[in-house]
This record gives C-alpha cells, structure tokens and sequence, in this order.
C-alpha cells in the first residue's frame, strides 16, 4: 500500500486542497464568533448511542483503574451532548465534531469517520437556520476558494445567488409525479411508484423504504443542480427529533440542503417534549430491532435534560467533508481528507478475503 503521507509529499493537488480546508475552518469560526456563538466540546465516547435505525455506532469499551468495564460508543453526531447544553444555559453554540458511522464506505461520498459541524441557537426556528446557513456557506467560500461560482456535475452553481426553499410535498409532486398527501397514509402509493421507476418492492415493505426507493431515483438527483436548495416539510415519521408543523402536523419542521445534487446537511426546529421524543425514540429503538440491528437503550439523561426545559431551538448538522468537496470540485471525499479510512484499513491485497 502507498503509504498517504507520501502520497501527500509527491501531490501538490492534495496539499492545496487541505490547506483550503484550513482557511474554511478558520472561516467558519470567524462567523460564529461574529454572530455570538461559542465553540464548544462534547465528548467523542459515550455511554448511549444515538437511535438512528439506519447507521451503526463503533462499539468499545471504556475500563477504569479497577478493571471495571463499561460500554461505550462512538459517535454518529454530538446532537444529544449539544442540547443539553442548551439546557444548561448556552444559547448559541458551534462545533466541529469528529464523528463515526460504521459500515461506511471507503471512498465516494462517504468516510467511517469524518467531520460535522454543528450548530445550535435558542430562540428561534428552522427557518433561521436556514438563512445562517447560507451566509455561513458564502463566507466560507470566499475565505476559502475565493469564489462563490463553483462547477458541479459540468454545471456551474453561484452560491452567492438567492438559494431556494423547496417543500418535500412540492419536490415528490414535480420530478416524481407524487401526491405527498395522499401517500403519508398509503405506503401502496409509493410501492406503486417505486415498480414504475424499475425497482420493485415486497408488500410489507415500510413506508420509509418506499418514500426513499422513489426519492433516492427520481428525486434527489434534481436537487441544488442549477442552485443550492433547502429541502424541507418532510413527513413528521422522518423527523424523529423535529418539532411537527403547527400548520400541517404530518409535516415536520425539518430541511435538508441539496448543492448540485449532493445532500451536506441536515437540520430541524428542535423538539422539547419530553413525552413525545421519548415516544418517538421508542419508535426508532423498535425499528432498529425489526432491521436486526443492535438494540440500544434510550439516553435517559437526554430525556431529563429535556424534562427540565429545553428552549424553543433550531439546529442544524452539517457535513464539513462534504462541503469541502464541493467548493474544491472534488467527487471523492479522500481527496479533502489527510487519513481517509482506506489508508489505514484497506486490505493490501483486493482479492483477499483476510480482513
């Protein structure tokens, strides 16, 4: 195997691009400081994993002077330590979170570990979120690229333009052909659907597998190509963490924004009922166990946090690699990356079984 950091010596390229990485890190923190926020630090080993049905948490252990040993796990987002922090009294808040997601891959999009940036404010809702958000993305790529014009896919995509705010229900409606209204209770719309675009479903299949069987193919290669766009309304069962919509409760107040087809973050109007997210945990724990992914207990100390008064917030995860590869014009996050996982742990051989 090439070991990276000679690859790293021998390639201008590479260099160039985490120096931009720098100056975007330096960026970024330069805007929260002007807009009141502080840098904070949550732990990376925790006791209580995030519930996610659909990502894997490295699993540890952490030993103490005694012998004694207790479980632990990486995490997949500081989102549970952040809140409480919110709790405790910080209402403006920012980190960049070393996180980890098992059972990844090793190049594309995707890196098993990698960086989030995350941000919390009380007071306010998802749609402020959503304007820090493109300020805080037009400044970086000043500071970083020095242009806000970036190419994506041969298209050229200015960041510096007004983005769009795009519900769910809309997008289903016009690159899918779907009344979101009509399927929220009809997983059979969506089986439906999803046959028609070639990719057949069994009749018990969720309704989270047929929304994004449909989604993921006719969908989500429309998003942010011409401009960057806030995806956002999504259906109140996938947002377990979002507070539902006063106007339409089936909707939640969730976005996720698209830049030339690539999804970089994900952000909500918090929920602070106690009773309902512990509800909605449940459902999440309940599915994990129907995937037959490891059953995980809820976070007791999360729920109490809330039981105490969480205020009225808005939050937002954001993927930093991935926002790096589109501002550099990169498609594979190990080029924005020093370590990436494959030079660590690939196997040296391809045709190897040996893991």
């Amino acid at each position: 195997m090439h070991p990276r950091w000679k690859k790293l010596k021998e390639s201008a390229h590479l260099r160039q691009n985490l120096t931009a990485r720098a100056k975007a890190l330096a960026a970024a923190r330069a805007f929260f400081d002007a807009h009141g926020y502080i840098e904070v630090e949550t732990p990376i080993a925790v006791a209580k994993p995030g519930m996610e049905p659909h990502l894997e948490p490295f699993e540890t252990a952490v030993a103490d002077p005694f012998g004694r040993r207790y479980p632990a796990f990486l995490i997949t987002s500081p989102e549970y330590a952040m809140k409480k922090l919110l709790v405790a009294g910080f209402p403006k808040i920012y980190q960049f979170a070393k996180c980890f997601r098992n059972g990844e891959a090793f190049e594309g999009r995707h890196n098993p570990e990698f960086t989030m940036l995350e941000w919390y404010r009380a007071g306010v809702d998802y749609l402020a979120i959503m304007d820090e958000t493109e300020a805080l993305v037009k400044r970086v790529a000043e500071k970083a690229v020095y242009k806000t014009v970036i190419e994506r896919n041969g298209r050229l995509i200015d960041l510096a333009a007004p983005w769009e705010r795009l519900t769910v229900r809309d997008a289903m409606r016009k690159h899918a052909g779907v009344d979101l209204d009509a399927a929220i209770d009809d997983a059979g719309i969506l089986r439906a659907k999803a046959a028609e675009l070639g990719h057949a479903l069994p009749e018990d299949a969720s309704w989270d597998d047929a929304f994004f069987s449909v989604f993921l193919n006719a969908v989500e290669p429309h998003l942010g190509v011409e401009r960057p766009v806030f995806l956002h309304a999504y259906p109140v069962s996938m947002a377990a963490l979002s507070k539902a919509s006063a106007r339409d409760p089936r909707y939640a107040e969730r976005f996720e924004l698209y830049i030339g087809g690539l999804e970089i973050a994900n952000a909500f109007t918090e929920l602070t009922d106690a009773k309902e997210q512990r509800k909605r945990l449940e459902e999440e724990r309940g599915l994990r166990k129907k995937l037959g992914r490891t059953d995980y207990a809820v976070d007791e100390d999360f729920l109490a946090a809330l039981e105490e008064g969480m205020p009225e917030s808005g939050g937002i995860a954001l993927g930093f690699d991935r926002l790096m590869m589109l501002l550099l014009g990169e498609d594979d996050i190990r080029d924005v990356m020093a370590f990436p996982a494959d030079s660590m742990f690939a196997r040296p051989d391809p045709e190897s079984d040996i893991m």
